[in-house]
């Protein structure tokens, strides 16, 4: 990523939130912003920074939204107010980029509770990522047109239901904020495990979760549960270099070359986590991104501490009713107690409906039946699981190890 499109993209939220504050039209804002972007695009590499880029940008979308309400013949008093502010608004050389900082109101917006988890998805990686709909189509694998609906309708949601650009109340906070985090957990988890198509990963799609976590980070710099869950992001990202072979195929935790693996992502993880662990109220993410740590630290599979992982999910799954925690649980109870007690967990899992027809149940249910010594009931299941998933890199890794034990 060049230079003046990083700082765009980190600038980007910044100019919407003062926007919506100011005029509160969201989607009047996002255009402008969007125009004022592509302006800057062009202008900057060729006549340099100005002095002020974020000023720069608040002022030439503001000039943008009020040509817009003027261009739809808003009502005399709306354009009169409108132009009032924009009189009284400071000039690029006044706003500092220190001023207000409204990315995590921003945040908090695009994922209110009266959206949809796709829109809230699409919302806040077009607002606060920055991200093309184009893009933002390609990483979940359906057509702009498509993508440009939910986003559009998204818009139109905030704008009906009279959503305000504010903080949500004391009280309201902490559930909004998980709400928030979940949001970047999920475009995260499917940047580094594509649901479906012929690649596994979405580099951009993990790169930008990191990049709003950590956004988020600077502006909460005491929440643990922030802090987990960047943390959590960045020992998943370190294992990223030897999660795929050259060929694309995929290569499991237990077989990667882990001298490919980041130190440095593993380092500032674990240091993260570490101090917000001693420091603040344990939460989920403190604890995934503790169990991700302990992976990333053993040397090799065989020196992994499953004893100590078993322990931080059972403490994991009293926090949390996922079905996919006690899947992962079942792995941990297998390598630590056999893999017959973990198949008699698993026995539990298939009677939840969150999870019965997933093909990771059928897969890990496949690999304890593997160390169980049952390969004929394992390859059954292998191909089961190969049946039912629609990433085709996960599809084509699920055959061979049925492939292996036939």
């Amino acid at each position: 990523m060049g230079e003046v499109e990083e700082l765009l993209r980190g600038l980007a939220p910044q100019v919407l939130g003062a926007l919506v504050r100011r005029y509160e039209q969201f989607d009047a804002c996002e255009d402008a912003v969007q125009e004022a972007m592509l302006d800057a695009a062009v202008q900057w590499p060729e006549q340099g920074l100005p002095g002020n880029p974020r000023g720069w940008l608040i002022t030439v979308a503001a000039r943008r939204v009020i040509d817009q309400i003027r261009s739809e013949h808003a009502r005399r008093r709306r354009e009169e107010s409108v132009a009032a502010e924009d009189a009284a608004a400071p000039a690029a050389d006044e706003e500092r980029p220190g001023d207000h900082d409204d990315t995590l109101t921003l945040l908090f917006l695009c994922c209110h509770p009266s959206l949809s988890q796709p829109s809230q998805l699409a919302l806040t990686l077009r607002a606060v990522g920055g991200l093309t709909t184009a893009q933002i189509a390609s990483a979940f694998l359906v057509p702009e047109a498509t993508m440009a609906q939910r986003i559009s309708r998204a818009k139109q949601r905030i704008k009906t239901t009279g959503v305000p650009f504010r903080m949500p109340p004391e009280g309201e906070r902490a559930d909004r904020l998980r709400v928030v985090l979940h949001v970047l957990y999920l475009i995260f988890n499917e940047g580094y495990t594509a649901t479906s198509g012929p690649e596994l990963l979405r580099t951009e799609l993990t790169g930008e979760a990191i990049r709003l976590a950590r956004a988020v980070r600077r502006l909460l710099p005491d929440d643990g549960e922030v802090a987990g869950l960047l943390a959590l992001m960045l020992l998943t990202e370190a294992r990223r270099p030897a999660r795929t072979g050259p060929d694309g195929r995929l290569i499991p935790l237990d077989e990667q070359d882990r001298g490919l693996w980041d130190r440095r992502l593993i380092e500032e993880g674990v240091e993260l986590v570490t101090k917000a662990l001693s420091t603040t109220a344990i939460g989920p993410y403190q604890l995934q991104a503790a169990i991700a740590a302990v992976h990333d630290e053993a040397p090799a599979a065989e020196d992994t501490d499953w004893p100590q992982i078993l322990a931080l999910y059972n403490v994991l799954s009293g926090m949390e009713d996922n079905p996919v925690i006690m899947l992962n649980q079942a792995v941990a109870v297998a390598m630590v107690r056999g893999p017959r007690a973990a198949l008699d967990l698993l026995e539990r899992l298939a009677a939840d409906q969150r999870m019965s027809g997933h093909h990771r149940l059928a897969s890990v249910r496949a690999h304890l039946l593997e160390m169980d010594g049952d390969t004929q009931a394992a390859a059954a299941e292998y191909r089961e699981a190969a049946r039912r998933t629609t990433s085709i890199p996960e599809q084509h890794y699920l055959e061979s190890r049925a492939a292996r034990l036939s």
